[in-house]
């Protein structure tokens, strides 16, 4: 997926995009002008239910995609005062997620750039969430341009990945997890304390009755290494909580939440903060559905000798705002995927 890569201090041109995301759990739709201007954005999200079975249940994801996911795409264009004709082409997220909400999405706009005419544009969940933080409605104030080279931390349920990126649309991936996600991290250990599905939202709200130094749990810094590891903090979580319950005593949920948060604030905090310094940063980016973790933000942004830029909560869950953004850096350098492209459940940000 190659496409031209012109400076970015050059003019850009006007588009409006309409952009479409299923990658998992929400089913979205908007339109952006010049790659920064929210028109519309509507998002279906299935959290409610997906929350009697603890997590996200894939068949029930994509046949809830399918029921919705026309209405909200109608429902964008109706927002934005425009009909489809009037938009200049269809971004689509086309990976990483589940299969099969990824392919309710990409079929849709195939169908609609088929039967409108309409370039096509197949777009990275990833790629995306960086560019939510450019991102911004009418009545808000624009973010900055980016200053680029650039550090950006995408944290979410499913990724947790640390990107270097020198120019719109050109990535560097210096690192990841090695095993659990920073959200999964989150919801796994909110099961272990009894606390509500999704686990991000339901660990911060307790955790703000606790005391985040109870509990000295471990710190995975992976010397040498711009990658992450949760999957040893939540065994020591596991463990703590056991040893608690063995002993008859009740389990100080606030505490153990707010321990397990600061720990995975210090990391995520720490190991960007280090990477902006080594690679000399102007800027620091922080985007992904855990971005919208208050004890996150508040430490990128007392810590960070460089600007921090953080996507508005209602931006950083998952909203077709972002893919309609990067859509827009894609479709102005020329970027026109064919009708029969496929899907990309595993696509890393790393093959851009």
């Amino acid at each position: 997926m190659s496409v031209a890569n012109p400076s970015s201090q050059a003019p850009l041109p006007a588009a409006r995009i309409l952009g479409i995301e299923t990658s998992c759990d929400e089913t979205a739709a908007a339109v952006v002008e010049d790659g920064r201007l929210i028109l519309s954005s509507l998002v279906a999200s299935q959290v409610d239910l997906h929350a009697q079975f603890g997590g996200i249940f894939p068949e029930v994801a994509s046949r809830e995609h399918i029921r919705t996911i026309y209405p909200i795409v109608e429902g964008a264009l109706q927002k934005a005062h425009l009909n489809l004709q009037e938009v200049d082409a269809i971004a689509v997220t086309r990976g990483p997620g589940l299969p099969g909400s990824l392919a309710v999405g990409l079929n849709l706009a195939k169908g609609l750039a088929l039967a409108s005419g309409l370039p096509l544009v197949g777009v990275s969940h990833l790629e995306a969430h960086i560019y939510s933080a450019w991102l911004h409605e009418a009545e808000a104030k624009a973010p900055p341009e980016p200053a680029f080279p650039l550090v950006a931390l995408i944290v979410s349920g499913g990724h947790t990945e640390l990107v270097l990126m020198s120019d719109h649309l050109q990535y560097r991936r210096l690192g990841g997890t090695l095993d659990d996600a920073a959200g999964e991290a989150f919801d796994k250990v909110a099961r272990l304390l009894g606390l509500a599905y999704p686990g991000g939202p339901a660990i911060q709200r307790s955790a703000e009755s606790g005391n985040p130094n109870a509990f000295d749990f471990p710190r995975a810094w992976l010397e040498d290494s711009w990658n992450f590891s949760f999957s040893g903090l939540k065994t020591a979580v596991l463990r703590e909580v056991r040893r608690i319950q063995e002993r008859g005593q009740p389990l100080p949920v606030a505490h153990l939440a707010a321990s397990f948060q600061q720990a995975v604030v210090d990391v995520l905090v720490g190991k960007t903060l280090k990477a902006a310094e080594a690679f000399e940063a102007k800027e620091i980016l922080v985007a992904g559905g855990v971005s919208a973790n208050r004890a996150l933000r508040q430490a990128f942004q007392s810590r960070a000798r460089q600007p921090v830029h953080i996507p508005p909560i209602s931006l950083c869950t998952d909203n077709a705002a972002m893919i309609a953004g990067a859509g827009y850096y894609r479709f102005i350098r020329g970027q026109r995927d064919p009708l029969d492209m496929d899907i990309l459940p595993n696509w890393s940000i790393a093959e851009l």
